[in-house]
């Protein structure tokens, strides 16, 4: 597999390092610290940089200037490398041969739809369990950036080699499902004349009336002495169906839907709290099981069967991820709604009691939504109803929109989703802003087209003249797509994709509105055609990792 332009510069710092020890000018037994390559955010800094000696400061007792100015020595000279200089307190900057940049075009060619993509993950078993609200009410706007960067992470390992499922998992057991029944139950005895009270903490949206509807129109009074099982059941199925819908428009696709009562059925429970016995690590006290989470840095240990000896959700939990190790699966991925922070160490402990590797479980939390409607802020509550669906969301403001606004900011932050500007179609909204520049280009290959131009093939086409700043800062930004998506799947973070897509077309539509694709000069005109596909193709392919469509018009 060829290495990125940034992989090569990082074995070249490591080499210039290892150069100057066998010198003598480094000691020998220096331990090389983890070589660090970025691109610069201003691009008078180069097309990338390195922070290399500043580790480097304490084991030397040199500074990071003068440690920068001894590798710059080994690095000058390069093929690759067009220009070095150090920057600042001891950053090494580095400007990358025009035949270098220009060798990225050569690659995305034979690439196309798979370029940027890696196989880092090396075919690992991959399972992202995300969104899985409970089926008591439709999706509403918070759940919506759950759904987005759960279904992106998926895409994002996909195309890095892992072997990615993506699950919903389905509470169908407990008190809140009860409830659920009990509230179909009362609304549909409502519309055959009885005026009974919703249950305590029950299901007070008029979604719950419209279910009730339902069932009254399939069945009619045959089921008022039918029992809250039957009533729950029904709700559910309507419910889940809803919620499928609402992803199918979202463009989020499940592999599988797991339902916690199959633990039930497979008797997991019990064959997990049998191991915890047989291991030692469960103990009764006050009527109750506990689990010793203590032992792997919990708080303090947690209850597993109740006092009523009805086994707690953590229990459910635990088993529910053993289900995953069952099922094969090496890599356990679990997207979660920020407030179930307080649930990660003990099921973090859980996994390390029945000998899970402790890398094999990543929780991600994120942050809920802020929604405005002219600066008016709108409250959300599934019980009493008063929230916007996701449906809404996406009827108003599109699936794109959608799923790029709730992927522009890292997932545990805070996010303010403003729908006027979700909606705009000018370059302050950034989705339109990016979409904007890949409709550009399908234009100008079009009028390229209709005036009898074709894309050459790279060997034909004379690189050189790609000489412009702006056609060089092009090229390197589009060299850096697979280190993006590799670094996002390594840390779990598909907002940065986001933020290069703005970065990238803000270049584009740069270099467009001051020079001309299509000209009299036909090495010129056959270069820049070839440049800018090649940019459709990085802008097509990143969308696509989004779930976010690339039109061809706009």
């Amino acid at each position: 597999m060829n290495l990125t332009i940034k992989q090569q510069l990082e074995i070249k710092i490591r080499d210039a390092v290892k150069q100057a020890m066998v010198e003598g000018i480094f000691p020998e037994d220096l331990l090389i610290p983890e070589v660090q390559v970025e691109s610069p955010k201003n691009p008078e800094f180069g097309d990338f940089a390195t922070n290399i000696s500043f580790p480097l400061t304490k084991i030397l007792k040199k500074s990071p200037h003068d440690i920068a100015a001894i590798l710059i020595k080994y690095l000058e000279g390069d093929k690759i490398i067009r220009k070095t200089e150090v920057a600042g307190a001891g950053f090494i900057n580095f400007w990358i041969a025009p035949s270098r940049l220009h060798e990225i075009l050569a690659e995305i060619e034979v690439k196309g739809e798979r370029y940027g993509s890696s196989n880092i993950g090396q075919g690992k078993k991959t399972i992202v369990e995300f969104l899985s609200a409970n089926p008591t009410g439709p999706l509403h706007v918070g759940h919506g950036r759950g759904a987005a960067i759960g279904d992106i992470i998926g895409n994002i390992l996909d195309f890095c080699g892992y072997d990615v499922t993506k699950e919903y998992y389905i509470n169908d057991v407990g008190n809140q499902m009860v409830k659920l029944g009990a509230s179909l139950q009362v609304r549909y005895l409502e519309l055959l004349g009885e005026n009974l009270p919703l249950p305590d903490e029950g299901y007070q949206g008029e979604y719950m009336i419209d279910i009730a509807k339902k069932l009254y129109e399939l069945e009619g009074n045959s089921c008022r002495y039918k029992d809250v099982l039957y009533f729950k059941n029904f709700a559910m199925s309507q419910i889940l169906e809803d919620i499928k819908q609402s992803l199918l428009s979202f463009g989020v696709h499940f592999n599988s839907w797991f339902a916690e009562s199959t633990l039930y059925q497979e008797d997991m429970i019990k064959k997990v709290l049998d191991k915890l016995k047989e291991m030692g690590y469960t103990y009764d006290a006050n009527g109750a099981l506990w689990l010793k989470t203590t032992a792997f840095g919990d708080d303090k240990d947690r209850v597993l069967i109740r006092e009523n000896q009805i086994p707690t959700y953590f229990t459910g939990d635990i088993a529910y991820h053993c289900s995953k190790y069952v099922r094969g699966y090496e890599l356990l991925i679990d997207l979660w709604g920020a407030d179930h922070h307080g649930y990660i160490n003990r099921l973090k402990a859980a996994c390390l009691a029945l000998n899970y590797p402790k890398e094999s479980l990543v929780i991600l939390l994120y942050q809920l939504v802020s929604l405005s409607r002219g600066n008016q802020p709108v409250s959300m509550s599934t019980r009493q109803g008063e929230f916007v669906t996701l449906t809404e969301v996406i009827q108003e403001v599109g699936k794109d929109a959608a799923r790029f606004f709730f992927c522009m900011r890292k997932s545990d932050a805070h996010l303010d989703f403003d729908l006027e500007l979700a909606k705009s179609q000018s370059q302050e909204n950034p989705v339109y802003y990016v979409q904007y520049a890949h409709a550009r280009i399908c234009s100008i290959l079009r009028k390229a087209r209709e005036s009898g131009l074709e894309i050459k093939s790279y060997e034909k086409i004379n690189m050189s003249v790609l000489n412009l700043s702006e056609e060089l800062m092009l090229l390197s930004k589009m060299s850096t797509l697979q280190d993006e998506v590799s670094g996002c799947a390594r840390s779990f973070e598909p907002h940065r994709l986001t933020i290069y897509l703005m970065e990238i077309v803000a270049i584009f539509h740069n270099y467009y509105n001051h020079h001309r694709i299509i000209s009299s000069e036909s090495d010129i005109t056959d270069a820049r055609l070839f440049l800018v596909n090649g940019l459709r193709i990085v802008l097509k392919n990143t969308l696509s990792l989004l779930g976010i469509s690339a039109p061809e018009v706009m």
